[in-house]
């Protein structure tokens, strides 16, 4: 499996982790009172930044990514939904 396609996986699941925290998590804490959901989630999603970040730096000795990609990539993983432009993004790195 290429770096890319594991780049693409791991920023699938921290997308995913992202929504679930900002969806999920956080109004279980503050309108059901579970301070615990954001804890567990918060966690995971934290260990999955990381993965993300140490990922894209392996892709990016695969593929040439320009540093206007990079940034656009780190940015876009701050933003809800902005994994899958991230993995449009990659997805025509592909071709």
């Amino acid at each position: 499996m290429s770096e890319l396609n594991k780049f693409r996986i791991i920023n699938k699941i921290e997308g995913y982790s992202y929504l679930i925290l900002l969806f999920v998590a956080m109004p279980l804490k503050y309108y059901a009172g579970i301070p615990m959901a954001t804890k567990i989630v918060g966690m995971t999603h934290g260990l999955l930044v990381f993965a993300f970040i140490y990922q894209l730096i392996s892709a990016s000795e695969e593929v040439p990514f320009s540093t206007k990609e990079m940034m656009t990539l780190g940015i876009a993983s701050l933003i809800p939904f902005g994994s899958f432009y991230n993995d449009k993004l990659c997805a025509n790195k592909e071709k």
